[in-house]
């Protein structure tokens, strides 16, 4: 059975437990194996929470993506203030910092650079440097696994909220783990203590572990949609829809102008394991193509340790890039804050992986670039792993 840090943080309470003044950076998901929220648990092991924060989608998970800005707010059970950091400004104030001993970090990664929490915890900690405030980010398993890792590494001048650091797409690391490479090797020195997850092997997926899945984010509902994610993201850069607006996001892809049966053609010559692509329709009840009828595919993993899910989604691109060159397009700023750079640039990390696929670049030749670049991230990231 794997123990979250919670649960580790409960049974060995540091010194500090009850007398600190505490913060808690968590979100709806954020709950033991009974469903317990952590800041019931806190506070029931006699822990003082000053103030909750919250990262993009606030508190309740209600909010959608793309600077759909979550409002601070008082939990409404026990009267503490929730401060959103998801806004204009994406760090909590030196002032507001300064009035705590301690933050506590409880979040729900799911192993994808692009995906938030990640940059919220690195801004926290950059504040925390400056206030003398102790980070304690409670871990807890990182969904893909600790093994596999894929995608380019994304470039310094490509960083953005949806990427703060060179790692690849699919990283490999717990939320612990992202937090120790961001202190001993990004330069965010504040004063970090990760406790650890039990029981947890670096080759586990989620459904190893034993615990109950609670969407970290609207549009992640359960594992199924995580196992795609880290490819299928790439089309929020794009006018082809990525399922926002139905009951699979990121499973399905499509729009109106998709014939399904000539880009299964055109992308039957790659070596695509682990997944089927099933034809299928679908209209969005919102964003991209709302009300209308797409024509795409949903994406079922049928062998989780060969599906290779950044490969297959630029596969697919490819594809789309050589059939509806005139039809498609790059969707253009502002997204996620960032108000001069395409979205797809800043998702990919990479202007060059864009104009590769441009140019008509098959994706095994793309796939082989980054190749050497992921090699060194694995040796850079040996010495802030925690677990085998």
């Amino acid at each position: 059975m794997v123990k979250i840090g919670a649960e580790v943080l409960i049974d060995n309470k540091p010194g500090w437990f009850r007398s600190a003044r505490i913060a808690l950076l968590t979100n709806q998901a954020s709950v033991l194996r009974n469903f317990t929220h952590v800041k019931e648990l806190l506070l029931k092991e006699g822990a003082r929470i000053d103030f909750i924060l919250t990262p993009q989608h606030g508190f309740w998970g209600d909010k959608q993506a793309n600077m759909d800005e979550s409002p601070d707010e008082v939990d409404t059970k026990t009267g503490i203030p929730i401060i959103s950091l998801y806004s204009e400004k994406r760090e909590p104030p030196d002032e507001l910092m300064k009035k705590i001993d301690v933050l506590i970090v409880d979040l729900q990664d799911v192993g994808t650079r692009v995906y938030t929490f990640v940059s919220t915890v690195a801004f926290c900690m950059k504040v925390a440097a400056r206030t003398s405030t102790t980070v304690v980010v409670l871990d807890r398993p990182n969904p893909l696994g600790g093994e596999r890792v894929e995608g380019n590494v994304l470039k310094p001048e490509f960083k953005s909220f949806v990427g703060l650091f060179p790692v690849p797409m699919r990283h490999g690391l717990t939320i612990g783990e992202m937090a120790l490479l961001a202190r001993e090797h990004f330069g965010l020195g504040c004063d970090l203590e990760v406790i650890p997850l039990e029981g947890w092997k670096r080759k586990f997926l989620f459904p190893d572990c034993e615990l109950p899945w609670v969407l970290p984010s609207p549009n992640m509902p359960s594992f199924d949609t995580v196992l795609v994610y880290p490819g299928q993201v790439i089309w929020e850069g794009t006018n082809i829809s990525e399922g926002r607006g139905t009951t699979r996001p990121f499973e399905f892809i499509g729009a109106p102008y998709v014939n399904t049966s000539e880009l299964l053609d055109v992308i039957k010559g790659i070596n695509l394991p682990g997944v089927i692509f099933r034809e299928t329709a679908f209209r969005p009840t919102f964003d991209k193509w709302a009300g209308q009828l797409c024509r795409g595919f949903q994406l079922h993993v049928t062998d989780t340790n060969k599906f290779k899910p950044y490969y297959t989604s630029i596969s697919l691109l490819w594809a789309v890039l050589k059939l509806y060159n005139d039809q498609f397009e790059w969707l253009p700023p502002p997204y996620e804050y960032e108000y001069s750079k395409l979205p797809i640039d800043i998702i990919l990390g990479d202007d060059t992986v864009r104009m590769a696929l441009e140019t008509g670049r098959h994706p095994e030749e793309i796939e082989g670039e980054w190749k050497p670049e992921v090699e060194k991230y694995l040796n850079l990231r040996e010495d802030i792993l925690i677990y085998c």
